[in-house]
């Protein structure tokens, strides 16, 4: 009985590691994002790709409504997939972020610096009481002096770069179809065209233009 009651002390509370070191509920948030539908992001000779898949569950749904990819500032671009409330409030972040960064310094925030602030919050959320992770992963894509750069966040408020990845519903199906058939020197249109392929190659009837964003 002893036992259960640790177990579940480990499994309610955010602030408290398990014996074998996990924090189970940044565990369940990350299985909240692969409840999320697929988000890509590809990264090109000449710019970066975002590609949403934007079904809806309803007909009565309006497609309108589905937001999964937001404007941070002029040259970064966020695509998500978990919760949606979740991501629209590290969206707002990421904004705020921007514009401070451009009134202190009369510039704009760098992709790097913007996803480093992001996941500093997002951390937050995995070390005090009252609150629980955000059970949302973000594709932050944008150009920082030049070069197109590809961040990914996720529940734990890691931050890694990627050339090409896939987060949410069919992750390691999509991330294996882009390991195939990536190549860094692809143009921005081959890009366009290798997110709409992977995501087709997990979709039972294809994409639409209607279906994705």
């Amino acid at each position: 009985m002893q036992g259960q009651n640790q177990q579940q002390a480990y499994d309610r509370g955010i602030t408290i590691f398990s014996p074998d070191g996990r924090l189970y509920q940044v565990e369940y948030a990350r299985e909240a994002v692969k409840r999320g539908t697929a988000s890509i992001g590809v990264r090109t000779s000449d710019g970066v790709v975002l590609a949403v898949d934007k079904r809806i569950r309803s007909p009565l749904m309006e497609r309108s409504s589905v937001e999964k990819i937001h404007k941070a500032d002029d040259h970064i671009g966020i695509a998500s997939a978990g919760h949606v409330a979740d991501a629209r409030q590290l969206i707002d972040v990421a904004r705020r972020q921007a514009q401070v960064n451009r009134l202190r310094y009369g510039e704009p925030v760098g992709v790097e610096t913007l996803t480093k602030e992001i996941t500093d919050y997002i951390q937050q959320y995995t070390q005090v009481g009252g609150a629980r992770p955000f059970g949302v992963a973000l594709i932050i894509a944008g150009i920082a002096d030049g070069e197109p750069r590809l961040y990914e966040t996720d529940p734990s408020g890691t931050p890694y770069e990627w050339k090409a990845l896939a987060v949410g519903a069919d992750r390691g199906d999509i991330r294996d179809y882009l390991e195939e058939h990536y190549d860094e020197e692809m143009t921005l249109e081959a890009g366009v065209d290798l997110a709409l392929e992977a995501l087709a190659s997990v979709t039972e009837d294809g994409v639409t233009p209607e279906g994705i964003g």
